[in-house]
């Protein structure tokens, strides 16, 4: 299902995750995104970002959301959003360990309407 409104992509994501979805998780970016996976690694394509995908799945994260929020430029093709929340996973001895979620994404409107999402950084550090 596509992102209708921007802040839909982050929804969307976070409901492929948890299904295990992979390819619905993919199918939110476009084909050369670029994803923060930390402030020194920094991957760009579907290829990459699904092995990130597959490492939040792997992971049996669950996701908290406490706020979605969306800024759209003046023109509506482009958005950035933020969310804000926290993620849990299992830690390496099994006991869960909760992680804070602040991130900042921009996505961008596509040709037939929806949104999907063109830089991804889901801890809001940035680059270094």
């Amino acid at each position: 299902m596509p992102a209708q409104k921007p802040e839909e992509c982050d929804l969307l994501l976070l409901e492929a995750i948890k299904a295990g979805d992979l390819e619905t998780a993919i199918s939110l970016y476009e084909p050369d995104a670029t994803f923060v996976v930390s402030p020194e690694q920094v991957v760009k394509g579907h290829d990459a970002i699904r092995g990130v995908m597959q490492g939040f799945m792997d992971a049996q994260a669950t996701f908290n959301v406490e706020a979605v929020t969306a800024v759209t430029s003046t023109d509506g093709t482009v958005a950035v959003t933020r969310v804000k929340g926290s993620s849990t996973s299992p830690g390496p001895d099994g006991n869960p360990v909760t992680t804070p979620l602040h991130s900042v994404e921009v996505v961008r409107k596509q040709a037939d309407g929806t949104w999907r999402f063109i830089i991804d950084d889901p801890s809001g550090e940035g680059i270094k």
